[in-house]
């Protein structure tokens, strides 16, 4: 009797937990048998690894074969498995050299010929390979997705024969290291190819300086979805950490992982037709939905009130904590969704209230039905909302003045603040909790004398409060100044002032 182990990885939500593939080889008729809570794609890589095994001139052993992949409680899919598989076979029946194998992680999809077909969620899988201290082989498709994780030692290969040449030591494979294709933020849309707007400019600013969340209010037409899709450009650049795990969410989405988008920002837009799955995610096998497909980056609802409320209210929750923690009855997968909320509506159902024109006819009923569609707790969790009013003719027929770069300058006043931030507390004033609003945010006696009026008239809730002092906060930050005056709780304020108006 033989037997043989292999190390995989499996796919549990963004992690990548060790699995040990036991092969095992007996006297009896033969049979191959796979155990250990198989998916149907598992199941059939019996068939793919045999195909696979015949077709590059190797025996298929005429014996039992039993395949264990433990642990035994953790659900496998796909054909992520077929490679370590096919080597158990080949170790076990004495094929090829059983010395080194614990030295390695073995992933990738076997094709019938013996080519090695990419497979999703190698990223994650690298960075617990170079956590473990083992070199990663993966298909050559693959390898430059894996070697993103600096210190990795990752071995890419095209065909079965490749790697065990590999393992025999006749055809050694040689590291692979990550190729950077230059990859910049310079494709966004850049801000002077807006007319006008400048209030909604100044609000997009301290909306990207502290990360916070941001709602538009506007007849159509007025520029609040070019707006949203500038904000990105406008964002601090991304640190390594933040793209990796941008990076690492991809790379286990339905889209994978694409190098062009690495240092770039998210911006996701999803349709009001969207269902709450489609927003944070699910599915028996649970798969991230577009809240954490745009962490560390943007999320633009477009015609808020046209979701539907329970939809909406979903995002209450990962709007507060960041994260994502999807339960099913057999297991349950957390999500990093640490995202920025930019949202659009227009300020009732025609789009035209208020037009000078009058060409608003809808009625009093019809304006609060339309509203009552967003929820208080929702809009209490928006830190910013802004009117988007009607750009005049005049300024509609000015060419655009591009002498300046008006998104870089923004940039970098923006980063400038974010450093601030960092440097004062380690996260972005959006993030700050009760304790370092009450260290960062001291108010002079006329500022709190200021918020308390407004609070007052206007009705404002506790959390209301602390949003107004972190986006306060956020304004100094972008001033360069250490105290915050009245002036800035007054623009602060000025940014909640539709709260009684919507909700």
């Amino acid at each position: 009797m033989s037997l043989a182990t292999l190390y995989s990885r499996a796919q549990a939500g963004i992690n990548a937990p060790l699995v040990t593939v036991e092969v095992h080889l007996a006297n009896g008729l033969p049979a191959l048998s796979i155990v250990g809570l198989p998916e149907t794609a598992v199941k059939e890589s019996k068939d793919r690894v045999r195909g696979a095994l015949i077709n590059s001139q190797f025996e298929f052993p005429a014996r039992r074969i039993t395949i264990n992949l433990a642990p035994a409680d953790l659900p496998k899919d796909g054909g992520r498995y077929d490679l370590a598989i096919a080597l158990g076979i080949l170790a076990a029946s004495g094929q090829i050299p059983t010395q080194q194998l614990g030295d390695y992680e073995f992933v990738g999809e076997l094709a019938l010929s013996g080519e090695l077909r990419p497979v999703r969620g190698v990223l994650p899988v690298s960075m617990q390979a170079r956590a473990s201290g083992r070199t990663l082989l993966v298909p050559i498709d693959n390898t430059n997705e894996a070697a993103l994780v600096e210190e990795a030692t990752v071995l890419g290969a095209r065909h079965l024969l490749d790697v065990c040449g590999h393992l025999h030591g006749t055809n050694r494979l040689k590291p692979h290291t990550y190729i950077n294709n230059n990859i910049t933020q310079n494709g966004y849309p850049n801000l002077s190819d807006i007319r006008g707007q400048h209030h909604a400019k100044r609000a997009l600013e301290i909306s990207a300086a502290g990360g916070h969340s941001l709602l538009m209010i506007g007849p159509p037409g007025t520029g609040k979805s070019m707006l949203a899709s500038r904000l990105p450009g406008i964002l601090p650049r991304m640190s390594k950490e933040e793209a990796l795990e941008s990076a690492a969410i991809n790379s286990i989405s339905h889209n994978g992982f694409v190098p062009e988008t690495l240092n770039q920002r998210p911006f996701r837009t999803p349709h009001h037709t969207a269902s709450g799955v489609a927003l944070v995610g699910g599915g028996s096998q649970p798969r991230p939905g577009e809240i954490s497909l745009s962490h560390n980056g943007v999320m633009f609802l477009d015609e808020l009130p046209e979701f539907d409320r329970r939809v909406l209210e979903v995002l209450r929750e990962p709007l507060e904590s960041g994260k994502i923690i999807i339960s099913r009855a057999a297991r349950q997968a957390e999500f990093p969704a640490r995202f920025q909320l930019i949202a659009a509506m227009n300020p009732c159902p025609c789009g035209y209230l208020g037009d000078k024109n009058g060409r608003c006819q809808c009625s009093h009923e019809q304006i609060r039905r339309y509203r009552s569609r967003l929820s208080g707790p929702l809009l209490d969790r928006i830190d910013m909302h802004i009117e988007v009013p009607t750009v005049p003719f005049d300024e509609l027929k000015t060419p655009a003045d591009r002498s300046q770069d008006l998104s870089m300058l923004a940039r970098e006043r923006v980063q400038s603040a974010r450093d601030c931030q960092l440097n004062r507390c380690g996260k972005p004033n959006h993030a700050m909790g009760i304790k370092e609003i009450e260290n960062s945010c001291q108010l002079s006696t006329e500022s709190a004398q200021l918020l308390e009026q407004a609070s007052q008239q206007l009705g404002l809730s506790a959390r209301v409060y602390h949003r107004i002092l972190k986006v306060a906060r956020t304004i100094a930050d972008l001033a360069a100044v250490d105290d915050i005056s009245t002036q800035h709780i007054s623009e602060a304020i000025s940014y909640r002032r539709l709260d009684r108006r919507v909700s």
